[in-house]
């Protein structure tokens, strides 16, 4: 066990305590943010030149599943901070030493849709409204992708592309505003971020997966969307196995209305409860298959100074991942199912997952559409690159 798991391994019984409080908050308690720096566990994938962990990717994803059997909503926030860090890999090493590196708090979120940065001598100014923004109540610097403009046109890189840019600004520097009231993830905070003409130095503004990588490990020849597919991947997994493990025990002090008989001694409690422990290891295994196949093909980049892998091991990646999730989430329902009327109590941990779980399902990052994705490109045709 390294050390990184054994520390997320002990922090489980703390974070299940204050799970109900985040829940209610909408937010991670102030403890726990602290508990979660002080184990180092925001700064996993951060590069070990400026102080970070650097693990790599098979290693990191059973810390976020073993956080996820405590509480989904803090393996997600853990997650998200530790995939968009490594925007490290990109920066200047002062500066990404600045940010991620001295302070041990250091967490950052952010938010999909681009926004608007005008150029301007030194830096831009950055203006627009960012939504989802994980973790944002406890974090210390937020990145808004952005379109860089010149004067009223958008700025084109070489290809004719635009030219997006991932601006990392102090989260003092924005105003947050509540939108998160929804059914799971509650604790995730994933609310608005807005900024108004704020100015972010050019050191600051980096197009991740698109200029020249620093960081020379294979960690950052991945790209940060399949990243943050195989993290979120990670935490319906873990979500699965609480949920199976609360099912195990409810099972063995129930006797359903009209039965005879304990629930685990019922024939389709059984097969329901082999089928999702199934689909959970299946999901696990495949995601941990390709993981270790796409790092192969990380270390060949690496040692080619390559920018990222090979089609073939993304598109797998991107399947895995996304077959993880539907499978977590059908282990989920069958527990759900198994369980009866207990499950809909908001007091029985199996709610809360179904909850947790049928949210990540939705979160662009699990949705059916890879599938298609995938299809075309197993059929010869051009696959979605922006999630590859």
């Amino acid at each position: 066990m390294s050390a990184y798991l054994a520390a997320a391994s002990a922090l489980v019984p703390r974070i299940a305590a204050l799970a109900d409080r985040a829940d209610r908050d909408r937010a991670l308690p102030p403890e726990l943010v602290d508990a979660l720096a002080d184990a180092g566990l925001f700064r996993l994938l951060v590069p070990r030149s400026v102080g970070g962990a650097e693990l790599d990717l098979a290693d990191y994803l059973p810390v976020i599943e073993v956080l996820a059997r405590a509480d989904a909503s803090t393996a997600w926030c853990v997650n998200q901070s530790c995939v968009r860090a490594t925007t490290a890999a990109w920066l200047d090493p002062a500066v990404a030493r600045e940010l991620f590196g001295q302070d041990r708090a250091a967490a950052i979120a952010n938010g999909p849709l681009p926004g608007r940065a005008v150029a301007v001598p030194g830096g831009f100014r950055l203006s627009g409204r960012w939504n989802f923004a994980s973790g944002c109540r406890h974090a210390t610097w937020l990145a808004a992708v952005a379109t860089v403009v010149d004067g009223d046109e958008p700025r084109r890189r070489p290809d004719g592309s635009p030219d997006l840019r991932h601006l990392i600004l102090p989260a003092d520097q924005a105003r947050l505003e509540p939108s998160w009231d929804v059914a799971g993830l509650r604790a995730t905070g994933s609310d608005t971020f807005l900024v108004d003409d704020v100015f972010v130095p050019a050191e600051r503004a980096v197009a991740v997966g698109r200029d020249p990588v620093r960081e020379r490990g294979p960690l950052y020849r991945l790209p940060m969307n399949l990243l943050f597919a195989s993290g979120f991947a990670a935490v319906t997994l873990g979500t699965a196995a609480a949920a199976i493990e609360a099912l195990v025990e409810l099972a063995g002090g129930k006797t359903p209305r009209g039965a005879h008989v304990l629930l685990r001694d019922q024939p389709l409690a059984q097969i329901q409860t082999a089928q999702a422990e199934a689909q959970r290891r299946a999901g696990r295994a495949y995601l941990l298959a390709a993981v270790g196949d796409a790092w192969a093909a990380a270390a060949r980049a690496a040692a080619a100074d390559a920018p990222s892998i090979e089609v073939e091991p993304r598109a797998a990646l991107r399947l895995a991942a996304t077959h993880a999730i539907q499978l977590s989430s059908q282990a989920v329902d069958l527990v759900y199912a198994a369980a009866g009327a207990s499950a809909i109590y908001a007091t029985n941990p199996i709610q809360r997952r179904f909850q947790d779980i049928h949210v990540a399902t939705q979160h662009i990052q699990g949705r059916l559409a890879h599938y298609e994705s995938i299809g075309r490109h197993l059929l010869g045709l051009d696959p979605d690159p922006l999630w590859l």
